[in-house]
């Protein structure tokens, strides 16, 4: 019978807080650059030019098709063969957020459909014009029909994370498997991230649907 050794578990909390530190740094710079990139992608995939928005649908099926592992190492090792040259903690944030904004393009995307026919035509009759209607009508009901799945993938870019290790980010993960290597202690060091990544991610989760029920407060009463 396996006894846990709590003990080992406290001595390597340092090391795990700092391997957690690195994770949250790479997750939260990929989490704000895609968000921005999906916006981006989700603009010129509506935009009516063909030739961009069939450019955003291949890239979003390309990266939504292809395994992450494959696509964190074509940063690491393929981009400098083609001129770009990255450090491991940029790969991984390039990596993250090249897997997330293909997501968030579709996220997006689904909240502008949300908005029914009947808002423009309301927008026309109150003579709001073209911008007016986007950031007063359109964008509160888009962000509130987007907000689930662009928390889903939130959460899933701070777990993918975690596949930075093999390229050798000293992130959490990373940090496990190296005491692994050195004590064999596999399963202090697994129950112990495992935990770690439950809180961060109940944490995460806690404030997306927070913010969810501030935005459906207005519907409430229907």
């Amino acid at each position: 019978m396996t006894v846990i050794d709590w003990g080992y578990i406290l001595a390597a909390f340092p090391d795990l807080m700092r391997g957690l530190g690195m994770t949250l740094m790479v997750s939260l710079l990929a989490i704000l650059f895609s968000l921005l990139l999906g916006l981006a992608g989700c603009a010129l995939r509506v935009s009516g030019i063909r030739p961009l928005s069939y450019a955003v649908r291949g890239y979003v099926e390309f990266i939504r098709g292809t395994p992450y592992l494959v696509q964190i190492f074509f940063v690491f090792y393929g981009l400098p063969s083609l001129g770009l040259t990255l450090s491991i903690f940029w790969s991984g944030v390039l990596a993250l957020t090249i897997w997330a904004s293909a997501f968030h393009v579709e996220s997006f995307r689904a909240g502008l459909a949300s908005v029914g026919r009947e808002m423009h035509d309301a927008s026309a009759s109150l003579g709001l014009r073209r911008l007016p209607h986007a950031l007063l009508v359109v964008a509160p009901i888009a962000l509130r029909s987007a907000l689930p799945s662009t928390l889903n993938t939130v959460v899933g870019t701070i777990k993918n994370s975690a596949y930075l290790q093999a390229i050798g980010l000293v992130e959490l993960t990373f940090v496990a498997v190296d005491r692994i290597a050195q004590d064999f202690r596999s399963t202090e060091m697994f129950l112990s991230i495992c935990v770690i990544y439950l809180v961060v991610i109940l944490g995460v989760s806690a404030l997306g649907h927070r913010l969810e029920r501030r935005l459906n407060r207005p519907y409430g009463s229907r």
